[in-house]
């Protein structure tokens, strides 16, 4: 007797996880910036202006396939404002936090 073995289907409970998952990732590699937000790193002094989370967006702003968040922030030395999508590391520290 053959049979057909079928693809296991794919629960919906499972993705939500995953996305869950990947969300909270996310949120982490962001850290505490917010627009309003001071912080410095190695790197120099900078003000968060934006936090683009939609990831088509993002993935356009910094054209990167894998861009999961965009970050405009204005360096305070000099005066400009670009897109990173660097995540939050140990070096970066919040010099003014603001209120939500």
């Amino acid at each position: 007797m053959n049979r057909i073995a079928q693809a296991p289907s794919i629960s919906t409970p499972t993705t939500t996880q995953a996305d869950e998952a990947l969300r909270r990732v996310t949120v982490q590699q962001i850290g505490p910036r917010r627009p309003g937000l001071v912080y410095d790193n190695a790197t120099g002094t900078f003000e968060v202006r934006a936090v683009i989370t939609d990831l088509a967006e993002a993935r356009r702003i910094l054209r990167r396939n894998a861009a999961r968040f965009a970050v405009l922030v204005r360096d305070l030395h000099a005066g400009t404002e670009y897109y990173t999508g660097a995540t939050w590391t140990g070096s970066d520290r919040v010099l003014k936090a603001v209120t939500v």
